[in-house]
């Protein structure tokens, strides 16, 4: 897929009002600015003779110059040794600044903090983009940070989870937590280039690889169709072999084409609306009640499984509307399930729900535009969903999920 940027002339047209006063002066200024980067699937980035990462952002003549690399604590233990000795291969003058990054931590604060280590390396403004390596918590955190430093520092983005490869990684939005608000404070500053190496996925848990899966199962419920039969069929042998292609049953092929489609799916939405200029949005699947659920559960879910509990419950909205079928909708149930993604939470009272709803109609200008399951593999937008009907779907949820029982057992499974 081409990302095409708009493009039409700068101009700066002056306007002249006559009046029977003294004349005055109004100038109108219309611009627009063209935006391009690139999302690579880069197998073997840390290979010291692979320049890939080493050149990543930057034009011919400005190579190999220096690079502030900006580290996620997790990765920094596991893979830290490695990143230093590539950039040293690749003959790079670099500086490693470690974060600590999650949820907890994903504010304002540590966005100052990741300034400081660029005002401290002293970056130059446009030739030495800095390089973020982790999760998505991490990549929002420099991809804001980025956006403050002199008004727009350019930064590439390595994702090494799964929903930074798919999901937070591959945007144009940046983005902290504010009070008790789910990335309420941020910016549009899309990366350079994101680099998506299935290889750091090796190293990860078998519940964050389940947490990534529940982004692609996003885009599997409400767009394609295909992607979901890959799920519900391979599912959860991708998440026991790490999405790797060494030692799996197939030579890695399903772990690629399920990222490939995963992130075609996403740019495919993102890219005519990457400003969301309009507000009806596939991508916000999962993503209305979930920032209420995935706040007020803090640390104890993840964002991938909040969003999960949101989709089942929009799905059994769209079944309670004659949207989806009830062999549709326990389908969906059961692919959860084999994913270990949890359906319910004790978090999700019928006030949480309906409060959750009500943030979201202030997100989207005043209307819900709620999107729901049309079949698997489509969708559709209401803007009429009741409190009644909140309340039934959520008692109907916790019937379909088996309540405790099925959380008590999802939180058994999850692992680390």
């Amino acid at each position: 897929m081409t990302v095409q940027p708009n493009s039409t002339p700068q101009t700066v047209r002056p306007r002249l009002h006559t009046t029977a006063e003294p004349p005055h002066h109004t100038w109108q200024v219309s611009t627009s600015k063209a935006v391009t980067y690139e999302v690579m699937l880069s197998p073997g980035l840390l290979a010291p003779s692979n320049p890939t990462l080493a050149t990543a952002g930057v034009t011919e003549e400005a190579r190999p110059g220096r690079r502030l690399l900006v580290v996620d604590a997790t990765v920094h233990a596991l893979y830290g040794a490695r990143i230093g000795a590539y950039f040293a291969h690749q003959g790079v003058e670099h500086e490693v600044h470690v974060v600590d990054a999650h949820e907890s931590v994903k504010s304002m604060e540590t966005v100052f903090e990741i300034v400081d280590a660029m005002d401290s390396f002293g970056i130059s403004r446009r030739r030495e983009p800095v390089i973020a390596i982790g999760g998505g918590v991490l990549t929002d955190l420099v991809g804001l940070a980025a956006s403050l430093y002199r008004r727009s520092t350019p930064y590439a983005r390595v994702p090494t989870t799964l929903i930074g490869m798919v999901d937070a990684g591959i945007g144009a939005k940046t983005g902290v937590n504010f009070r008790q608000h789910k990335n309420r404070l941020g910016t549009y500053h899309p990366s350079a280039v994101t680099l998506v190496d299935r290889e750091f996925l090796a190293t990860l848990g078998p519940r964050h690889l389940s947490n990534g899966l529940a982004e692609i199962l996003k885009m599997a419920m409400v767009k394609d169709l295909v992607l979901f039969e890959q799920l519900a069929a391979h599912g959860p042998r991708l998440v026991d072999e790490r999405m790797q292609s060494a030692g799996s049953a197939d030579g890695g092929r399903g772990a690629e084409d399920v990222v490939g489609r995963a992130i075609h799916s996403m740019l495919e939405e993102l890219q005519p609306n990457l400003w969301e200029h309009e507000l009806r949005r596939l991508v916000d699947f999962g993503h209305s009640f979930s920032p209420a659920i995935e706040m007020a559960a803090l640390p104890e879910l993840l964002h991938g499984e909040a969003v999960c509990i949101d989709m089942a419950f929009s799905a059994v909205i769209a079944h309670q509307r004659g949207l989806l079928d009830r062999s549709d909708l326990e389908r969906i149930v059961r692919v959860m399930n084999s994913l270990i993604l949890p359906t319910w939470h004790p978090v999700c009272t019928p006030e949480l729900m309906a409060r959750g709803l009500a943030d979201t109609v202030k997100h989207r200008d005043g209307k819900q535009l709620l999107p729901l399951p049309d079949g698997i593999g489509h969708a559709r937008f209401v803007d009429d969903v009741s409190r009644t009907e909140l309340d039934e779907a959520l008692a109907m949820l916790l019937d379909l999920s088996g309540g405790a029982d099925a959380l008590a057992m999802a939180s058994g499974n999850r692992g680390a």
